[in-house]
């Protein structure tokens, strides 16, 4: 069995699998259309998000049995075709959970003490002590977006500091709200509530959705606008899941009162590169006021991006990839 590795992932995938008997190629340096023309010769690929795999690439994979992806989302992948092709789509979001909730948790402190700010006028030789008074997380309300492996990690990570943590989860089984006072999510940690009532009690929104169709654009200035309360924005899902524009008006109206954003809308598709200055008009404007501003947190997509998270979803992969080729899954 030939497998292909697509991009670079933690060489313990390779070792192991080599270990089992696969046959393991590179090919993180083959261009696009070379990967298509070759793709009926593997049984398997591993990718993380250099290039989508469609129904034209999928068509081509005649023997493919398997997509591994060193990652949670798989808005690359045509999911629902490759399974009607009996190709099994395996994400590894286990292995990179913990490391969006401790990120995402280190920006919003960050963003509620001020740390970028006070750090940067330290260095500065400026001792500002009341310009930089902070803000604790204790009896804040937390709403969540999303409460699968992401979500439920972050409102764990976050159980020691006392907030009242509420979560909406459409796909979640159990999606009944009639006891949604005592009713917690089958992760715990977490109130399940509406939509509607997270719209009312909300301090802190951090997002926890896939990319689809449903979702893109989802938190637009509408969207904002019906959370009762002032609220911080934290996205380390897709960048297109929130409308920036929209985002900056909210900010400039003091609707929105500060942003943690480790995922933004302009990056590339394969997350690997973001030029600011092919951004013109409107788009650069905001993004200037974004940079610019001290009540955001930013930083490059990274949230599930550690060296522990790196190797654990190396093994789960593995783990994932044999049961597939030994009949299991």
């Amino acid at each position: 069995m030939k497998i292909l590795f697509i991009d670079q992932v933690h060489p313990d995938l390779e070792r192991l699998l080599t270990a089992e008997g696969y046959v393991c190629i590179d090919g993180s340096r083959l261009a696009e259309n070379e990967i298509r023309q070759s793709i009926k010769e593997y049984s398997g690929i591993v990718i993380r998000s250099r290039i989508k795999i469609d129904k034209s690439f999928l068509d081509a994979g005649t023997n493919l049995q398997f997509i591994a992806r060193a990652g949670a989302g798989m808005e690359n992948i045509d999911v629902e075709y490759a399974v009607t092709k009996g190709i099994k789509c395996l994400p590894s979001a286990e292995g990179n959970r913990q490391a969006v909730g401790e990120h995402v948790l280190a920006m919003l402190l960050a963003l509620f003490n001020k740390l970028v700010k006070a750090d940067k006028e330290v260095r500065n030789n400026e001792w500002l002590r009341e310009p930089n008074r902070g803000n604790e997380l204790n009896g804040k309300t937390v709403g969540i977006i999303g409460f699968g492996m992401m979500g439920s990690a972050f409102a764990k990570t976050l159980y020691g500091f006392d907030c009242n943590m509420i979560a909406y989860d459409k796909y979640l089984p159990g999606n009944h709200f009639e006891n949604s006072e005592k009713e917690k999510f089958p992760h715990g940690f977490a109130k399940r509530v509406s939509m509607e009532q997270l719209f009312e009690e909300t301090d802190i929104l951090s997002l926890h959705v896939p990319l689809t169709s449903e979702t893109k654009w989802m938190v637009d200035e509408l969207f904002i606008n019906r959370f009762k309360k002032k609220i911080i924005l934290i996205n380390s899902a897709r960048g297109k899941v929130v409308k920036t524009s929209d985002l900056v008006a909210s900010m400039k109206s003091g609707k929105v009162t500060g942003a943690c954003l480790d995922v933004i809308e302009y990056e590339d598709a394969s997350f690997e590169k973001f030029d600011l200055n092919q951004l013109k008009g409107s788009d650069a404007a905001d993004w200037n006021y974004l940079v610019h501003s001290d009540n955001t947190v930013l930083s490059p997509h990274i949230a599930g991006w550690t060296h522990e998270s790196n190797r654990k979803m190396a093994g789960i992969l593995f783990e994932k990839i044999r049961m597939v080729i030994r009949g299991g899954e």
